[in-house]
Protein backbone atom coordinates (compact mmCIF):
# COMPACT_ATOMS: atom_id res chain seq x y z
CA UNK A 1 0.00 0.00 0.00
CA UNK A 2 1.63 3.70 -1.14
CA UNK A 3 1.87 5.98 2.01
CA UNK A 4 2.37 9.75 1.21
CA UNK A 5 2.80 12.17 3.23
CA UNK A 6 -0.40 14.26 2.79
CA UNK A 7 -3.59 13.38 0.57
CA UNK A 8 -5.88 16.39 -0.66
CA UNK A 9 -9.77 15.00 -0.89
CA UNK A 10 -10.96 17.50 -3.41
CA UNK A 11 -9.00 19.50 -5.86
CA UNK A 12 -10.76 23.03 -5.65
CA UNK A 13 -9.53 25.87 -4.63
CA UNK A 14 -9.72 24.75 -0.80
CA UNK A 15 -7.24 21.80 -1.79
CA UNK A 16 -5.15 22.79 -4.31
CA UNK A 17 -3.98 25.68 -1.55
CA UNK A 18 -3.37 23.01 0.85
CA UNK A 19 -1.13 21.01 -1.82
CA UNK A 20 0.39 23.69 -3.20
CA UNK A 21 1.42 24.96 0.19
CA UNK A 22 2.55 21.39 1.55
CA UNK A 23 4.79 21.47 -1.22
CA UNK A 24 6.21 25.17 -0.84
CA UNK A 25 6.85 24.90 2.71
CA UNK A 26 8.50 21.23 2.13
CA UNK A 27 9.36 20.61 -1.19
CA UNK A 28 10.51 17.20 -0.71
CA UNK A 29 6.99 15.88 0.67
CA UNK A 30 4.99 13.56 -1.23
CA UNK A 31 1.26 14.96 -2.20
CA UNK A 32 -1.77 12.89 -3.92
CA UNK A 33 -4.67 15.04 -4.66
CA UNK A 34 -7.97 12.95 -5.27
CA UNK A 35 -10.95 14.10 -7.20
CA UNK A 36 -14.01 12.44 -8.39
CA UNK A 37 -14.19 14.77 -11.51
CA UNK A 38 -11.56 15.13 -14.43
CA UNK A 39 -10.14 18.66 -15.30
CA UNK A 40 -11.32 20.62 -16.62
CA UNK A 41 -14.85 20.63 -14.76
CA UNK A 42 -17.76 22.87 -14.30
CA UNK A 43 -18.58 23.54 -10.76
CA UNK A 44 -21.87 25.49 -9.54
CA UNK A 45 -20.46 29.04 -7.90
CA UNK A 46 -21.25 32.57 -9.05
CA UNK A 47 -17.26 33.17 -10.38
CA UNK A 48 -16.80 36.25 -8.47
CA UNK A 49 -13.22 36.18 -7.18
CA UNK A 50 -12.21 39.09 -4.82
CA UNK A 51 -8.63 40.83 -5.34
CA UNK A 52 -7.45 39.34 -2.15
CA UNK A 53 -8.09 35.84 -3.30
CA UNK A 54 -5.33 36.55 -5.92
CA UNK A 55 -2.94 37.74 -2.99
CA UNK A 56 -2.88 34.26 -1.65
CA UNK A 57 -2.70 32.76 -4.52
CA UNK A 58 0.23 35.17 -5.95
CA UNK A 59 2.06 33.18 -2.40
CA UNK A 60 1.46 30.35 -3.26
CA UNK A 61 3.37 30.81 -6.87
CA UNK A 62 0.19 30.70 -9.01
CA UNK A 63 0.60 34.22 -10.61
CA UNK A 64 -0.85 33.18 -13.75
CA UNK A 65 -4.34 32.76 -12.15
CA UNK A 66 -4.67 37.06 -12.16
CA UNK A 67 -4.65 36.94 -15.16
CA UNK A 68 -7.98 34.72 -16.09
CA UNK A 69 -11.27 36.11 -16.84
CA UNK A 70 -12.60 39.72 -16.95
CA UNK A 71 -12.26 42.44 -14.82
CA UNK A 72 -15.46 43.78 -12.51
CA UNK A 73 -13.91 47.21 -11.22
CA UNK A 74 -17.36 48.44 -10.31
CA UNK A 75 -20.08 46.97 -7.89
CA UNK A 76 -23.85 47.40 -8.01
CA UNK A 77 -25.98 46.74 -5.20
CA UNK A 78 -29.93 47.45 -4.69
CA UNK A 79 -32.60 46.58 -2.36
CA UNK A 80 -36.24 45.68 -2.39
CA UNK A 81 -36.97 49.56 -1.32
CA UNK A 82 -34.93 50.99 -4.25
CA UNK A 83 -31.47 52.09 -2.26
CA UNK A 84 -28.71 51.54 -4.77
CA UNK A 85 -25.10 51.61 -3.78
CA UNK A 86 -22.50 51.76 -7.57
CA UNK A 87 -19.17 52.58 -6.81
CA UNK A 88 -15.90 51.10 -7.80
CA UNK A 89 -14.04 48.67 -5.31
CA UNK A 90 -11.00 50.04 -3.95
CA UNK A 91 -9.51 46.93 -6.25
CA UNK A 92 -11.09 45.51 -9.15
CA UNK A 93 -12.31 41.80 -8.57
CA UNK A 94 -12.85 39.15 -11.42
CA UNK A 95 -15.01 36.67 -12.97
CA UNK A 96 -13.38 33.65 -13.64
CA UNK A 97 -15.42 30.57 -14.27
CA UNK A 98 -15.10 27.79 -12.15
CA UNK A 99 -13.73 25.73 -14.77
CA UNK A 100 -10.83 27.51 -15.88
CA UNK A 101 -9.92 28.74 -11.99
CA UNK A 102 -10.03 25.33 -10.69
CA UNK A 103 -7.85 23.70 -13.79
CA UNK A 104 -5.20 26.53 -13.33
CA UNK A 105 -5.42 25.57 -10.11
CA UNK A 106 -4.41 21.91 -10.30
CA UNK A 107 -2.00 22.32 -13.15
CA UNK A 108 0.02 24.82 -10.55
CA UNK A 109 -0.22 22.16 -8.11
CA UNK A 110 1.11 19.33 -10.43
CA UNK A 111 3.89 21.30 -11.62
CA UNK A 112 4.68 21.84 -8.52
CA UNK A 113 4.93 18.32 -7.50
CA UNK A 114 1.13 17.04 -6.36
CA UNK A 115 0.35 13.59 -8.14
CA UNK A 116 -3.50 13.97 -9.35
CA UNK A 117 -5.56 10.85 -9.53
CA UNK A 118 -9.22 10.74 -10.26
CA UNK A 119 -10.91 8.92 -7.37
CA UNK A 120 -14.31 9.12 -5.76
CA UNK A 121 -13.27 8.76 -1.88
CA UNK A 122 -15.54 6.59 -0.04
CA UNK A 123 -13.74 5.61 3.42
CA UNK A 124 -11.31 7.39 5.33
CA UNK A 125 -10.20 5.66 8.66
CA UNK A 126 -7.33 7.26 11.37
CA UNK A 127 -4.81 4.32 12.27
CA UNK A 128 -2.70 5.32 14.02
CA UNK A 129 0.21 7.11 12.52
CA UNK A 130 -1.22 6.73 9.32
CA UNK A 131 -5.35 7.84 7.64
CA UNK A 132 -6.40 4.89 5.47
CA UNK A 133 -8.14 6.94 2.41
CA UNK A 134 -9.78 3.90 0.61
CA UNK A 135 -6.67 1.69 -0.79
CA UNK A 136 -3.86 4.80 0.10
CA UNK A 137 -1.77 5.57 3.52
CA UNK A 138 -1.60 9.09 4.17
CA UNK A 139 0.22 10.45 7.03
CA UNK A 140 -1.91 13.51 7.10
CA UNK A 141 -5.25 13.78 5.41
CA UNK A 142 -6.84 17.15 4.28
CA UNK A 143 -10.64 16.92 3.48
CA UNK A 144 -11.40 19.78 0.65
CA UNK A 145 -14.48 17.71 -0.52
CA UNK A 146 -16.84 20.77 -0.42
CA UNK A 147 -20.52 20.77 1.43
CA UNK A 148 -21.27 17.11 1.05
CA UNK A 149 -17.91 16.30 2.41
CA UNK A 150 -17.25 12.58 3.16
CA UNK A 151 -14.07 13.27 4.92
CA UNK A 152 -16.18 15.66 7.44
CA UNK A 153 -18.81 12.82 7.62
CA UNK A 154 -16.34 10.34 8.08
CA UNK A 155 -14.83 12.17 11.47
CA UNK A 156 -17.90 12.45 13.07
CA UNK A 157 -18.92 15.62 12.31
CA UNK A 158 -22.73 17.07 12.88
CA UNK A 159 -25.04 18.03 10.06
CA UNK A 160 -25.13 21.67 8.98
CA UNK A 161 -28.53 23.32 10.53
CA UNK A 162 -30.51 24.49 7.79
CA UNK A 163 -30.50 28.02 9.10
CA UNK A 164 -26.70 27.84 8.74
CA UNK A 165 -27.35 26.33 4.95
CA UNK A 166 -27.75 28.50 1.90
CA UNK A 167 -29.20 27.11 -1.58
CA UNK A 168 -28.36 28.70 -4.39
CA UNK A 169 -29.61 27.68 -8.35
CA UNK A 170 -26.53 29.24 -11.24
CA UNK A 171 -26.36 29.83 -14.93
CA UNK A 172 -25.31 31.47 -18.07
CA UNK A 173 -27.07 34.13 -19.66
CA UNK A 174 -26.09 35.30 -23.06
CA UNK A 175 -26.20 39.28 -21.58
CA UNK A 176 -25.02 40.71 -18.35
CA UNK A 177 -26.80 43.18 -16.81
CA UNK A 178 -24.12 45.25 -16.40
CA UNK A 179 -20.37 45.05 -18.18
CA UNK A 180 -17.88 45.46 -15.81
CA UNK A 181 -19.80 45.49 -12.61
CA UNK A 182 -21.35 42.72 -10.11
CA UNK A 183 -24.60 43.52 -9.73
CA UNK A 184 -26.79 42.26 -6.96
CA UNK A 185 -30.74 42.30 -6.82
CA UNK A 186 -31.51 41.77 -2.98
CA UNK A 187 -34.68 39.86 -2.42
CA UNK A 188 -37.84 41.13 -0.15
CA UNK A 189 -39.30 38.17 2.05
CA UNK A 190 -38.84 36.53 4.96
CA UNK A 191 -35.50 35.11 4.42
CA UNK A 192 -32.46 36.49 3.20
CA UNK A 193 -31.92 36.14 -0.39
CA UNK A 194 -30.45 37.89 -3.81
CA UNK A 195 -30.32 37.73 -7.10
CA UNK A 196 -26.51 38.40 -9.00
CA UNK A 197 -25.59 38.99 -12.58
CA UNK A 198 -21.56 38.40 -12.85
CA UNK A 199 -20.27 39.38 -16.33
CA UNK A 200 -18.35 37.22 -17.81
CA UNK A 201 -15.92 36.96 -21.34
CA UNK A 202 -17.94 37.53 -24.47
CA UNK A 203 -20.29 39.38 -22.96
CA UNK A 204 -22.47 36.73 -21.06
CA UNK A 205 -22.89 36.64 -17.18
CA UNK A 206 -23.09 34.49 -14.46
CA UNK A 207 -26.42 34.88 -13.07
CA UNK A 208 -28.04 33.20 -10.00
CA UNK A 209 -30.14 33.17 -6.81
CA UNK A 210 -29.54 32.19 -3.63
CA UNK A 211 -31.01 32.24 -0.25
CA UNK A 212 -29.47 32.47 3.06
CA UNK A 213 -31.78 29.55 4.96
CA UNK A 214 -32.45 26.35 3.32
CA UNK A 215 -36.09 26.26 5.27
CA UNK A 216 -37.25 28.89 3.03
CA UNK A 217 -35.66 27.97 -0.70
CA UNK A 218 -38.37 26.14 -1.78
CA UNK A 219 -38.48 23.95 -4.78
CA UNK A 220 -36.31 24.58 -8.38
CA UNK A 221 -39.16 25.93 -9.72
CA UNK A 222 -39.65 29.00 -7.30
CA UNK A 223 -35.90 29.84 -7.14
CA UNK A 224 -36.26 30.24 -11.01
CA UNK A 225 -39.05 32.35 -11.08
CA UNK A 226 -37.88 34.94 -8.52
CA UNK A 227 -34.43 34.96 -10.16
CA UNK A 228 -36.67 35.81 -13.27
CA UNK A 229 -38.64 38.49 -11.26
CA UNK A 230 -35.16 40.44 -10.54
CA UNK A 231 -33.51 39.81 -13.52
CA UNK A 232 -35.66 40.14 -16.43
CA UNK A 233 -34.28 40.17 -19.87
CA UNK A 234 -31.24 37.54 -18.33
CA UNK A 235 -32.74 34.22 -18.72
CA UNK A 236 -30.17 31.73 -18.21
CA UNK A 237 -29.32 28.78 -20.48
CA UNK A 238 -31.48 25.97 -18.86
CA UNK A 239 -28.44 23.31 -20.09
CA UNK A 240 -26.46 25.41 -17.88
CA UNK A 241 -28.55 25.48 -14.61
CA UNK A 242 -27.03 24.03 -11.33
CA UNK A 243 -28.23 23.93 -7.70
CA UNK A 244 -26.05 23.88 -4.94
CA UNK A 245 -26.00 23.70 -1.07
CA UNK A 246 -23.33 25.84 1.14
CA UNK A 247 -22.45 25.18 4.51
CA UNK A 248 -22.50 28.83 6.20
CA UNK A 249 -19.68 29.88 8.85
CA UNK A 250 -22.58 29.96 11.29
CA UNK A 251 -22.48 26.89 11.61
CA UNK A 252 -20.72 25.23 14.81
CA UNK A 253 -16.99 24.79 14.24
CA UNK A 254 -15.30 21.39 13.94
CA UNK A 255 -11.86 20.58 13.92
CA UNK A 256 -11.12 17.70 15.95
CA UNK A 257 -7.28 16.59 17.08
CA UNK A 258 -5.28 13.88 14.89
CA UNK A 259 -4.11 13.47 11.48
CA UNK A 260 -7.28 14.27 9.42
CA UNK A 261 -8.10 18.02 8.53
CA UNK A 262 -10.76 20.19 6.99
CA UNK A 263 -10.95 22.96 4.33
CA UNK A 264 -13.37 25.48 2.58
CA UNK A 265 -17.11 24.11 1.89
CA UNK A 266 -15.88 21.13 4.14
CA UNK A 267 -15.45 23.17 7.45
CA UNK A 268 -18.31 25.62 6.65
CA UNK A 269 -16.04 28.82 5.35
CA UNK A 270 -18.83 30.11 3.54
CA UNK A 271 -19.79 33.85 4.31
CA UNK A 272 -23.04 34.25 5.53
CA UNK A 273 -23.75 37.84 3.86
CA UNK A 274 -22.65 36.65 0.36
CA UNK A 275 -22.24 33.41 0.04
CA UNK A 276 -18.84 34.30 -1.37
CA UNK A 277 -16.35 30.88 -0.57
CA UNK A 278 -13.55 30.95 -2.61
CA UNK A 279 -11.51 33.49 -0.26
CA UNK A 280 -12.31 31.60 2.60
CA UNK A 281 -11.45 28.37 0.78
CA UNK A 282 -8.12 29.02 -0.01
CA UNK A 283 -7.09 30.99 3.19
CA UNK A 284 -8.19 27.87 5.01
CA UNK A 285 -6.45 25.57 2.33
CA UNK A 286 -3.29 27.32 3.05
CA UNK A 287 -3.97 26.72 7.08
CA UNK A 288 -4.43 23.22 6.52
CA UNK A 289 -1.04 23.10 4.07
CA UNK A 290 0.84 24.18 6.85
CA UNK A 291 -1.10 22.63 9.76
CA UNK A 292 -0.63 19.09 7.92
CA UNK A 293 2.99 19.03 8.12
CA UNK A 294 2.39 18.78 11.86
CA UNK A 295 1.95 14.99 11.74
CA UNK A 296 0.00 14.08 15.28
CA UNK A 297 -0.34 17.69 16.27
CA UNK A 298 -1.72 18.59 12.54
CA UNK A 299 -5.46 18.65 13.82
CA UNK A 300 -4.86 20.60 17.10
CA UNK A 301 -2.59 23.36 15.54
CA UNK A 302 -5.28 23.46 12.30
CA UNK A 303 -7.93 24.19 14.80
CA UNK A 304 -5.73 26.60 16.52
CA UNK A 305 -4.93 28.71 12.95
CA UNK A 306 -8.43 28.84 11.73
CA UNK A 307 -10.04 30.40 15.11
CA UNK A 308 -6.98 32.90 15.11
CA UNK A 309 -7.10 33.67 11.69
CA UNK A 310 -11.07 33.62 11.07
CA UNK A 311 -12.58 33.74 14.53
CA UNK A 312 -13.34 37.44 14.65
CA UNK A 313 -14.14 37.96 11.29
CA UNK A 314 -16.59 35.33 11.58
CA UNK A 315 -18.60 36.82 14.65
CA UNK A 316 -18.72 39.87 12.70
CA UNK A 317 -20.50 38.65 9.64
CA UNK A 318 -22.75 36.59 11.96
CA UNK A 319 -23.94 39.47 13.20
CA UNK A 320 -24.62 41.51 10.43
CA UNK A 321 -25.87 38.26 8.34
CA UNK A 322 -29.04 38.83 11.08
CA UNK A 323 -29.29 42.38 11.15
CA UNK A 324 -28.83 42.29 7.35
CA UNK A 325 -32.12 40.18 7.51
CA UNK A 326 -34.02 43.17 8.64
CA UNK A 327 -34.71 45.76 5.64
CA UNK A 328 -34.18 48.84 7.73
CA UNK A 329 -30.89 48.12 8.32
CA UNK A 330 -30.26 47.09 5.20
CA UNK A 331 -31.51 49.91 3.37
CA UNK A 332 -29.61 52.11 5.38
CA UNK A 333 -26.41 50.26 5.16
CA UNK A 334 -26.17 50.24 1.60
CA UNK A 335 -27.68 54.24 1.64
CA UNK A 336 -24.13 54.56 3.91
CA UNK A 337 -22.13 52.60 1.04
CA UNK A 338 -23.72 55.00 -1.81
CA UNK A 339 -22.81 57.90 0.36
CA UNK A 340 -19.52 57.14 2.06
CA UNK A 341 -16.39 55.69 0.03
CA UNK A 342 -15.46 53.83 3.29
CA UNK A 343 -18.80 52.29 4.19
CA UNK A 344 -18.30 50.93 0.42
CA UNK A 345 -14.96 49.49 0.93
CA UNK A 346 -15.51 47.80 4.70
CA UNK A 347 -18.67 45.91 3.16
CA UNK A 348 -16.04 44.64 0.56
CA UNK A 349 -13.92 43.42 2.66
CA UNK A 350 -16.50 42.24 4.88
CA UNK A 351 -18.58 40.50 1.69
CA UNK A 352 -15.37 39.38 -0.45
CA UNK A 353 -12.39 38.90 1.80
CA UNK A 354 -11.60 38.24 5.46
CA UNK A 355 -13.15 41.79 6.65
CA UNK A 356 -14.60 42.90 10.32
CA UNK A 357 -16.80 45.93 11.27
CA UNK A 358 -15.40 49.48 12.22
CA UNK A 359 -16.72 51.49 14.63
CA UNK A 360 -16.35 54.23 12.19
CA UNK A 361 -18.55 52.95 9.52
CA UNK A 362 -20.95 51.39 11.68
CA UNK A 363 -21.63 54.68 13.28
CA UNK A 364 -22.33 55.72 9.60
CA UNK A 365 -24.82 52.94 9.18
CA UNK A 366 -26.40 53.98 12.15
CA UNK A 367 -26.72 57.43 11.69
CA UNK A 368 -29.35 56.29 8.66
CA UNK A 369 -31.14 53.78 10.40
CA UNK A 370 -34.74 54.58 11.86
CA UNK A 371 -34.54 55.09 15.63
CA UNK A 372 -36.72 51.72 16.38
CA UNK A 373 -34.46 50.04 14.23
CA UNK A 374 -30.89 51.33 15.97
CA UNK A 375 -31.08 49.66 19.15
CA UNK A 376 -30.72 45.99 17.45
CA UNK A 377 -27.44 47.55 15.82
CA UNK A 378 -26.78 48.50 19.23
CA UNK A 379 -27.14 44.89 20.40
CA UNK A 380 -25.54 42.73 17.65
CA UNK A 381 -22.19 45.38 17.77
CA UNK A 382 -22.10 44.28 21.94
CA UNK A 383 -22.58 40.96 20.53
CA UNK A 384 -20.01 40.87 18.31
CA UNK A 385 -17.49 42.46 20.80
CA UNK A 386 -18.38 39.58 23.50
CA UNK A 387 -17.80 36.33 20.96
CA UNK A 388 -21.67 36.07 20.89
Amino acid sequence: MSTYDVVVVGAGPAGCAAALNVLRLRSSASVLLLDAASFPRDKTCGDGIAAEVFDLLDELGSTGVRTLGVAAPRLRLRTPAGRVVHRTARRPNRVVPRRELDAALVDAAVAAGAQLRRHRVRTVVPRGDRVLVDDVAARVVIGADGANSVVRHALGAPAVPPWSTAVAIRGYAPVAAEPGTLSIEYAGGAVPAYAWSFPIAGGGANVGYGVFDERGAGNRASLLERLAALLPGQEPDPATLRAHHLPLSTAPRFQPDGRVLLAGDAAAKVNPLTGEGIFDAVASGILAGRSALRGDDAGAAHRAAMEQTFARHHRHVGALARLAARPAFLDAAISAAARHQRVFDCAVELGLARGTVSPAALAVVAAHLPAAALGAVVRRRAAARSGV
